[in-house]
Parts: structure tokens; sequence; C-alpha cells
């Protein structure tokens, strides 16, 4: 597992669509741009840039790879040239206050969501801003984009949801969540895009059914013990990457999860005590590496074929018995089923899933930027969980694992 260490906390990264190039935004505003190697992952520097003092909260490559768009707390839209790592445009004062996320949804269109949960919408050959929303009052926490609608779904800080229609002339989205209680913080379409799952503040994965609506989720999985603050699907090549997802906690684990039965699969990546930021895999989400950053300062270069693969490049699980008890687990209102896979560096919790208790964290305020570094998100009280993937009381490195961690997969 080849790490790359930076001298301060990592916001977010992107991988270039066809070249072993990986980009990474910093507390201190600079851009990193490392190549690798694409079977051992050892890496080299390509370029290093600093378009703003603020904070980098947010990556996005163009089609082809070859403009690196930028955004954080310094309200400014920048664009990096690739090949050369040279500012070639900036934005100024593209939103009022610091922007949080970025996505590209077409060729030419990008949207930016900002703190005030402001949602605008871009088409780089056009000077301002093409459409702006208005119906968050939080936070813009996480984008995803639905090819077959044109539709731009946004989460927040502010509980709930919103669907855009970036076709459509209105400012108003075309469909709001009802309030969930709590934090909205990433979003990923699962089975081929028919469904939603929201990760949120307390450790709950919700998921929404397109065909029954956007005003509420229609299932809940608990067992994360702390916030789902990334997810991350599958590479299309594997057959149940329409149900599994990676997901980021702040309890510095990335879990491999499925969903219709749920279960865990196993613990891919471990960042310490440290939350996970944002997680991505390489080849515009079709290679094999996963990159996940967090707050030890560290890309973390995880090889997925060494945890889903056999030596004959197959599936470890036997897909067929999986996809038969799917079929008849799956359900809009199917109770989710408790975790079956042995937990790398760590032995299985208890089988009851507490939802109580968990402490308030704000994990999307404003970082100063400082020599003291960044400020930690509040610390949140430890549970025991289906998903957890330490005891609570065991020391960093004071892991127990379990033998048959992966014999049945």
């Amino acid at each position: 597992m080849p790490d790359i260490p930076f001298g301060s906390q990592i916001f977010d990264l992107a991988f270039h669509p066809t070249a072993s190039v990986v980009y990474t935004g910093q507390l201190t505003g600079h851009i990193a741009a490392f190549s690798y190697n694409d079977e051992t992952g050892a890496h080299t520097e390509r370029f290093t840039h600093r378009p703003s003092k603020r904070s980098c909260r947010g990556l996005q490559l163009n089609e082809d790879g070859s403009r690196l768009w930028t955004v954080g707390k310094a309200k400014c839209l920048h664009a990096l040239d690739t090949s050369t790592g040279e500012l070639v445009e900036t934005r100024e004062s593209a939103h009022e206050v610091p922007i949080n996320r970025i996505t590209r949804c077409m060729q030419h269109l990008l949207a930016t969501g900002d703190d005030d949960g402001v949602i605008k919408l871009w088409d780089p050959r056009k000077e301002g801003a093409v459409r702006t929303y208005t119906q968050h009052f939080d936070f813009i926490s996480d984008f995803a984009w639905l090819e077959d609608k044109k539709q731009l779904v946004a989460t927040s800080g502010d509980g709930t949801l919103s669907v855009m229609d970036v076709r459509a002339k209105k400012t108003e989205p075309s469909a709001q969540s009802e309030d969930q209680e709590d934090e909205l913080l990433s979003i990923l379409p699962i089975k081929g895009g028919s469904k939603v799952v929201v990760g949120t503040q307390l450790g709950i994965l919700s998921v929404f059914n397109r065909k029954k609506g956007w005003g509420d989720c229609v299932d809940r999985v608990p067992g994360h013990p702390h916030s789902i603050d990334a997810l991350c699907a599958l590479p299309s090549s594997y057959p149940s990457s329409s149900s599994t997802i990676l997901t980021g906690s702040s309890d510095g684990l990335l879990r491999a999860v499925e969903l219709f039965p749920t279960r865990l699969i196993g613990v891919i990546a471990d960042h310490g005590e440290f939350p996970i930021e944002r997680i991505a895999i390489d080849r515009a989400g079709e290679g094999h590496w996963v990159g996940s950053v967090g707050h030890d300062e560290v890309l973390r270069m995880t090889d997925l074929r060494e945890v889903f693969e056999d030596e004959d490049g197959n599936e470890k699980e036997n897909t067929e018995e999986r996809e038969a008890s799917s079929s008849d687990g799956e359900g809009d209102e199917a109770e989710p089923r408790g975790a079956q896979a042995s937990l790398k560096r760590a032995k299985e919790d208890s089988d009851e899933v507490s939802q109580k208790g968990a402490a308030e964290t704000d994990a999307h305020s404003d970082v100063e930027d400082s020599d003291e570094g960044v400020k930690e998100k509040r610390k949140k009280r430890r549970k025991k969980d289906k998903l957890s993937g330490r005891e609570a009381k065991r020391g960093k490195n004071e892991v127990e694992a379990d033998k048959s961690f992966f014999s049945g997969l």
C-alpha cells in the first residue's frame, strides 16, 4: 500500500481520466500532481502550484483531463493546465462565501456549491454563472450527476437534498426532500442509477428510490460508528459494482459495504484515528487504485485487486450466491442485514446497531490557514456496532486480526 506524504491536510483528490496521474488540493492552497506506476504505485512528483494562500477544498478535471478546476476558501474558481501546472484562468469572487464542492455535469457545464448553500452552474466558455440556485441554507456537501435525466442532485448540511434539471431555465429545484433530521454529507447513485445512497452525520446510509420520488428515503442502513463523509462506487468490471460501495468515515476507516442484503465486506484502508475526507478510483472510476485522503496528511493508495480479485483476476466473492440472496433480500423497505465478513485489523463487534449518542461534529467548518495546522473535527463518542472496524477501547496499534479475514470472499 504505497502512501504519498504531504506536509498539510488534503481536502480533495482527483485522478486523470486516462493517465496515471493524481492531483490533490491542500489546506495550504497548494495543488500537487503526482504520477504513479500503475502496477506498483511508486510515485513521482510532477508539479506543485499555489493559486491561492487559502485552502483548496475541491478539484475537478475536464473531460479529457487537460484542465483542472479548483475551488476553496478564497471564493474563486481557478483553472490549471495539467500538462504544465500553470494557472490559465481565474474567476474572482465566483461565490460570496467559501466554495465547498465542485463537479462536472457535462462537457461544458460545471457546478459549484458554497458554505451558505448556494449552487451555481458554469459554462467555461462564458464569463459568468449561467444559473444560481438558493434552495439550501447550509453548506453544500456533495453532488451527484444523473446522466439519463440530466439532473444534478445536491446534498446539504441543512438535512435535505435537492434535484435540479440543468436543461430547465428556472432557478428552483425540480424536487427537494423532506428534512432528514441529520446532516447529509455524501451521495452516490447505485443499482444502475435507479437508487441513490446518502451518507449522513450519524453514520446512517439513507437510500432514495428515484421511482418513488425524492420526498423521503425508502431504506436506512445503520452501522457506521461515525459520520460517512465520502462515498465511491466500485469499477463496473466487478459483478457486484451495482450494489457494493466504498465508504469513508470520520473514524478513519475505508470500508467496502454491500447493500441488499447489507453486509460489511471488509476494511480496505485505515487512516488511524484521522477522519477520511475524500475517496476516488483512478481511470475515471474504472481503474484498480483507490485513493483516500484525510486529516493524516497522507494520500493512501490501495490496490483493489488485492482485496477483490484472486490470482486469476476473478472476483473472490461467489457472485451467483450473492446475487441470489440480494434478489431475495432487496426491498424498498427491507430490514438491513448484519455484517458477515471478518474485519481487517479488528474482530467483529456486537450485533446491536447503536444509533444513539452521536456527538455533534462540524467537519465542514472553515479551517484557519495557520502554521499550527488544521483543527481536528470535534471528537465523537465511540460506540460498538456492526460496521465498526475497531474496538472502542483498543489503541491505534493494538489490533486483533481475525485469521479468516477475506477467506470467504
